[in-house]
């Protein structure tokens, strides 16, 4: 059996997710059944992460077991195929038997879109979240900067799956604006179940003035969600960048 690494991009409009789930559309399934027509098989993915319903992935990474003997080359070509548009195979790779896309990750990163002007652009709806009232970008990095470092982050995180820690470390939180578009770029070793889209609400909050940014050291402390930000619209979120090392294979995906 060959353990198969797919590296995916798509846009999660349409899917509750990317986890298999019995009476909805996910990824996760439409690339299964896309691969047993492919292989010959039944195949079972696991995925690097558990994006939610909406959310998208300009980088992705999936691994699976397979008997067949098709060149890994081939695989991407072969499996687009049999996908709908807005999910893609861009590259394969054999790898390790101890290789699991979401065992080796060792970083993540996600991108969160606000299109912040007084009119929308209906090319960004389910892309990025619109929000009519400017935003300053300035006092939403001052914010930001304060996630970086090894927190407890319970106080930005929804009641999901269940996890043996809620610490994760933030290796950085970076705003940009260009024109109406602002990005919030945030990598870590982990995510908790909506703590990106958490977050991103809470440096909003800091923008609107319902909180100071120099006071979320003290909201991670508190542990308490009531205190932070909503969490924001799933079509604004992507999953951009991952870095890979388990030992035995190391690569950065972006």
């Amino acid at each position: 059996m060959r353990n198969i690494a797919l590296f995916l991009t798509y846009v999660g409009t349409a899917y509750h997710g990317w986890q298999v789930q019995k009476n909805e559309v996910t990824v996760a399934e439409t690339l299964e059944q896309a691969a047993a027509a492919v292989v010959g098989h039944p195949v079972k993915f696991t995925g690097c992460g558990r994006t939610d319903a909406g959310v998208h992935a300009r980088r992705y990474v999936a691994n699976f077991f397979t008997s067949s003997t098709i060149p890994v080359d081939r695989l991407p070509y072969a499996l687009n195929t049999h996908l709908p548009e807005d999910i893609v195979v861009t590259g394969a790779q054999e790898v390790p038997e101890s290789f699991n896309a979401i065992g080796s990750c060792v970083r993540k990163e996600y991108t969160y879109l606000i299109y912040n002007s007084r009119i929308r652009d209906p090319f960004y709806v389910n892309r990025a979240w619109f929000y009519p009232r400017h935003l300053d970008e300035g006092i939403m990095q001052q914010a930001a900067s304060q996630f970086v470092g090894t927190h407890d982050f319970a106080a930005v995180r929804s009641l999901g799956t269940p996890v043996r820690s809620t610490v994760r470390t933030v290796y950085y939180y970076e705003v940009e604006r260009e024109g109406d578009l602002i990005r919030l770029r945030v990598c870590a070793n982990g995510f908790l179940y909506n703590m990106a889209r958490a977050m991103a609400g809470t440096v909003v909050y800091a923008a609107e003035g319902k909180i100071a940014p120099d006071a979320i050291g003290a909201l991670l402390k508190s542990g308490n969600r009531t205190a932070a930000g909503p969490t924001v619209p799933p079509g604004g979120l992507y999953l951009t960048r991952l870095w890979y090392d388990d030992g035995k294979v190391s690569f950065h995906v972006e």
